[in-house]
């Protein structure tokens, strides 16, 4: 290959860790997955990435010097100034100094943040934020991540605990147990797990819904079921919109985003899902507030976290 500067971006998740080398222009020269070692609390992680980058290297013959870094997403809380990570609960990461051993093994330069903020700078850099300079990122999935850029910039926090939106209590006194420790999380309520969790809650109620007819309930299922004008799943699709259009609206008050992206594979419901919620969004928001704003549901799936990655090298250069 040319003598250009590329980039390495890496998305660790608790199945497989996605892989990609870019152009510092955004173009994706390859891109690839290897399996998540999680055995022995992950300590071969940062050694399997240190081989499947020094063999794409080869593989596409681009010289170690033509290399300006690697950017890395895990889903934990991390010290984005230093790459340790404090927690990973899926990986079984605590107290982990990854940023410097990655580093030391690949002799590149590393910068880690969590993998919702990597994903929503992907987003913003070539996907649905176009550039926006304040933007709200929202990841509906098993959980419920996010990423904030204001003024350009991608929110860390005073130890890299910011944005994790997921975490904003909802329910106050009371709610459904999140995996962080406490109750009432807008994971609880907002996220595909909740809301198959609050159709069976409903379904004990409203026994006439198509829904009791399904084995292996979905979050795919429930929207197909209120396409179709179930009662059940209308019930906790009104009250998921609600909440989350609340607390998305809370969140711009303090922000003033051009734009609110919606990922994740919630996501995937499209305007069913969009719809609703920009006017729940609306009604809680300033008028002000809601007129600045869009809503966009992301277009790079699961390629956002490895461009994000890329783009914090870039960035950080």
């Amino acid at each position: 290959m040319s003598s250009d500067k590329y980039c390495f971006g890496v998305d660790i998740g608790g199945t497989t860790i996605k892989l990609a080398v870019l152009s510092t222009k955004g173009e994706i020269f390859k891109k690839w997955e290897i399996p998540t070692n999680k055995s022995q609390r992950g300590k071969h992680i940062a050694y399997d990435i240190h081989e499947a980058i020094e063999a794409a290297r080869s593989e596409l013959d681009i010289h170690k010097s033509n290399i300006l870094g690697i950017g890395v997403g895990a889903p934990g809380f991390i010290n984005t100034k230093t790459g340790f990570i404090y927690v990973a609960v899926n990986i079984g990461w605590e107290d982990y100094d990854f940023g410097n051993e990655l580093s030391k093994l690949s002799g590149y330069p590393v910068w880690v943040d969590n993998d919702a903020n990597l994903a929503a700078l992907g987003e913003n850099w070539l996907g649905a934020g176009n550039g926006a300079e304040n933007v709200i990122a929202v990841t509906l999935g098993t959980g419920v991540g996010g990423g904030i850029i204001a003024n350009g910039q991608i929110i860390s926090g005073a130890n890299g605990m910011a944005a994790e939106i997921g975490h904003m209590t909802v329910i106050s006194n009371g709610g459904a147990p999140c995996n962080c420790g406490k109750t009432g999380c807008l994971e609880t309520e907002a996220s595909a797990t909740a809301i198959v969790r609050k159709v069976k809650e409903a379904l004990v109620t409203i026994p006439d819904s198509s829904l009791n007819k399904v084995e292996d309930l979905t979050a795919k299922d429930v929207f197909r079921a209120a396409a179709a004008h179930d009662p059940a799943a209308n019930k906790v699709l009104t009250s998921v919109t609600d909440t989350l259009g609340l607390a998305i609206a809370n969140l711009a008050i303090a922000v003033n985003p051009n734009k609110v992206i919606i990922g994740g594979g919630v996501s995937k419901a499209g305007d069913q899902l969009l719809n609703p919620l920009k006017e729940t969004f609306k009604s809680y928001a300033l008028a002000r507030t809601f007129e600045a704003c869009t809503f966009e549901i992301a277009e790079l799936g699961n390629d956002a976290g490895v461009i994000g990655g890329a783009y914090l090298v870039k960035e950080n250069l």
